[in-house]
């Protein structure tokens, strides 16, 4: 894979100067709206600032910077056993020299991103409505895909651009809303009289709406792209295309708002997580393709996992603007026939109860309840602020102790315990 590889790291650097670019542009005429002809140069060097600054924070913290965005929290093996396996699974599928670190967001809609900027320093999170909705197959797909971002070095691109398009976003909101709550007062620097002034008013205002729709429109134009490798890739690292598609369907299907996400974040995910009363945004405006037809590709693949059989149901699917190949020559024209594999016996469909019970467990879990079962079986979640040393189960009436080391732990006062 290394033609993708660095064409994606082409691509990537592309973006970065576009993006950067755009920074610059609406840095000088915000500048020059506000401070004349050398409040012009002031904006220039400012958005330079910010476009250095938010370059190095993106390659260092740009990774932690998303995961407290999306309010992910890390986990370990025991508070989901089977994501780990899952991960782990994928990992060695892909070769990959290091395990990626795993983190759950405690939220009910179904959804998943990578992040990182190297195969090394990588992380994927799920959203706990993702793993108490979906079997193993399905949680494979998902897995399989975020694992193909970070393969194709897709992660360090998109948190560049994630957070460079969120700076061009917030200083053009910055400088629209100073309009709308400061009257539209201004610098009287530039003596060009008011008719200069106002065509400078005009071009500042219609820089600050164009330049994040135009940084928008390049990032998407590319994520897209990205996503359809992204889910090729992950049909030859679980030669079960279903298994994804079906957790695709899973997940548009779903009527839950993910609520941490963003525009600037919203590339990220497996699926757009940005809806408008209740359905999905425009095509143009998404950072996805649209997610029936990535059903339908995936469903059309019969022949193998290879990646010319995804190049076939992708041209199929998309008819005459199906020409253009989305995979690297070398892949296409690969010899060797991966074989698909039938769906794992064992896995079930889980019934509506059980998901919302398995969602509230999980979330529980997430935030750090912990588990106590009574010698009768009954079951309780006791939340890492419980007080009590211990309590009297309704059901028997045995007294049962709190693990209160474990709930220390869990909450991070676990220096308390020594004392």
């Amino acid at each position: 894979m290394w033609e993708l590889i660095r064409a994606n790291k082409i691509k990537s650097l592309v973006l970065f100067i576009v993006l950067g670019f755009c920074l610059l542009l609406l840095g000088i005429f915000l500048g020059s709206y506000y401070g004349g002809q050398e409040g012009g140069m002031y904006g220039f060097f400012i958005a330079l600032g910010i476009w250095g600054l938010m370059s190095v924070i993106s390659y260092f913290s740009g990774d932690s910077i998303i995961l407290m965005m999306s309010k992910a929290k890390p986990v370990t093996y025991d508070v989901h056993p089977q994501l780990f396996n899952v991960v782990e699974e994928m990992k060695i599928a892909a070769g990959l020299p290091a395990m990626p670190k795993v983190y759950i967001i405690p939220d009910p809609a179904p959804n998943a991103f990578a992040v990182g900027r190297t195969p090394e320093k990588a992380a994927i999170a799920v959203t706990a409505g993702l793993l108490s909705t979906l079997n193993r197959d399905e949680l494979q797909g998902v897995i399989a895909h975020e694992m193909s971002h970070i393969l194709n070095r897709d992660v360090l691109f998109m948190t560049f651009s994630g957070v460079l398009l969120g700076s061009i976003v917030i200083l053009s909101h910055v400088f629209l809303r100073s309009l709308w709550y400061g009257g539209g007062r201004r610098s009287s620097g530039n003596k060009g009289g008011g008719q200069a002034q106002m065509i400078l008013m005009i071009v500042a205002i219609v820089m600050a709406i164009l330049a994040p729709i135009m940084a928008r429109l390049l990032y998407f134009a590319i994520s897209r792209k990205r996503e359809y490798l992204a889910d090729a890739s992950a049909v030859r690292l679980t030669r079960y295309p279903e298994g994804l598609a079906s957790a695709l369907e899973k997940i548009s299907n779903s009527t839950y708002d993910l609520q941490s996400a963003n525009k600037a974040t919203a590339g990220l995910y497996i699926a757009n997580p940005l809806k408008q009363k209740g359905r999905k945004l425009a095509n143009l405006s998404s950072t996805h393709p649209p997610i029936q037809e990535r059903i339908a590709i995936l469903r059309g693949i019969s022949q193998g996992a290879n990646f010319i059989n995804y190049q076939n149901a992708y041209s199929s699917v998309k008819g005459g603007y199906g020409r253009t190949n989305i995979i690297p020559a070398s892949k296409i024209h690969e010899k060797h026939n991966v074989a698909l594999r039938e769906a794992t016996t064992d896995v079930k469909q889980k019934t509506k109860t059980k998901t919302v019970r398995d969602l509230g467990d999980l979330m529980k879990k997430v935030n750090n309840f912990v588990f106590v079962t009574c010698l009768c079986g009954m079951k309780f979640k006791i939340p890492p602020d419980f007080k009590e040393e211990k309590f009297s189960c309704p059901r028997c009436s045995r007294i049962n102790h709190v693990p209160v080391a474990e709930l220390a732990t869990l909450a991070g006062i676990s220096d308390v315990i020594g004392k």
